[in-house]
């Protein structure tokens, strides 16, 4: 008997303003991904490019901009500089504990804290607790929370949720999905140091690859992923490793 697979339908969006690049437009190239396909296609699309947005699968597709770039650390290379080691160290007192991908009030009060204090104006600032729940457990894929949490005390026994990470398991590395924190707990670096987490957890997970989305040199949001270094970065040629900081090693 033939096996037939289904393979995913592409569509493409209509041009609207770049949220990164002002003056530019943005198109993209979209799959939803359903469990009648194939679920090594769906990986293959998340390790080659294709982000997930709940269960669509989407990359940049605009008509003269190549400006959008993924990017991937590898695990086995990457040696955090003194400036990581000093934020590793601040956030020692933190427990992470990895949960199913099920929302909870207690994340959506941080999560809503995190937007009205730094992303007020964004694309997510009208997002409500339904929103939030459906890019939590709109997943097909193996997707978990990482929630971290300050020290229990005899007033507060759980914890104090200060930062939670939304993550992908893919065949080869953690996908980072979205991540948010505690706005005014600036001194702690949280946006850094859950990815740092996340990157010394992948050998613990048996997984290579920590995969941080797309990068554009021209933006300053996305500056901050250029501190991760060494770094893979998927060219026409396939991934390339890169190693933009001379002084990485001593930073």
């Amino acid at each position: 008997m033939t096996e037939h697979r289904k393979f995913p339908e592409f569509f493409v969006t209509a041009p609207q303003p770049c949220p990164y690049l002002p003056g530019r437009e943005e198109r993209k190239l979209f799959t939803h991904m359903t469990p009648d396909k194939p679920a090594d296609e769906i990986d293959r699309m998340l390790t080659t490019g294709f982000r997930r947005s709940q269960n669509v699968a989407y990359m940049p597709y605009c008509d003269s901009c190549q400006a959008c770039v993924s990017v991937r650390v590898k695990a086995s290379d990457f040696r955090p500089g003194r400036t990581m080691r000093k934020i590793l160290n601040r956030n020692a007192d933190l427990i992470a504990t990895r949960r199913p991908a099920m929302p909870t009030a207690e994340q959506f009060a941080l999560f809503r804290r995190y937007i009205d204090g730094r992303h007020a104006d964004g694309g997510m600032a009208d997002m409500n607790v339904l929103d939030f729940a459906l890019m939590i457990e709109d997943s097909i894929v193996n997707t978990s929370l990482v929630e971290y949490r300050t020290a229990p005390t005899a007033r507060d026994p759980r914890g104090t949720l200060v930062g939670v990470s939304l993550q992908d398991k893919l065949s080869d590395g953690l996908s980072l999905v979205y991540a948010f924190y505690d706005p005014e707990l600036l001194e702690r670096s949280l946006g850094t140091f859950m990815i740092l987490d996340a990157i010394r957890s992948l050998d613990r997970l048996g997984l290579a690859y920590c995969y941080l989305g797309y990068w554009i040199g021209q933006s300053d949001k996305m500056n901050y992923k250029t501190k991760f270094q060494p770094q893979e970065r998927l060219t026409a040629e396939g991934w390339r490793r890169f190693n933009l900081l001379a002084d990485f090693q001593s930073d």
